[in-house]
């Protein structure tokens, strides 16, 4: 019974030395950074997935401009950047929702 007290003992200390508490929180940081990637991914896939198709976004700023929140510049800059999206939307070569300004 002495030796597992000793044995017990021998590990306590080495856990309380430098190198394995730096082992130690370098391991819990680790796990942390890999819970929070998960975390960023699996809502940022979430977000992807509610966006509006180009065709309801060009809809609603066609609204906007009608109400008198966007002048005509702005109009037809928004509907330049998402007129290109709407044919490659329904031929499915864009993902759903996503901007690009038109290729010059």
């Amino acid at each position: 019974m002495a030796s597992s007290n000793g044995l017990s003992g021998g590990l306590m200390d080495f856990l309380r030395s430098p190198a394995a508490q730096a082992v130690l929180w370098v391991t819990v940081l680790m796990i942390l950074l890999v819970v929070g990637a998960w975390v960023v991914l699996r809502f940022r896939g979430r977000a992807t997935e509610d966006t509006a198709p180009t065709s309801d976004l060009l809809s609603n700023f066609r609204e906007m401009h009608h109400d008198g929140h966007l002048d005509e510049s702005e109009f037809r800059t928004i509907k330049t950047m998402l007129g290109g999206k709407i044919p490659q939307e329904l031929n499915g070569s864009s993902p759903k929702g996503s901007v690009e300004p038109p290729q010059a």
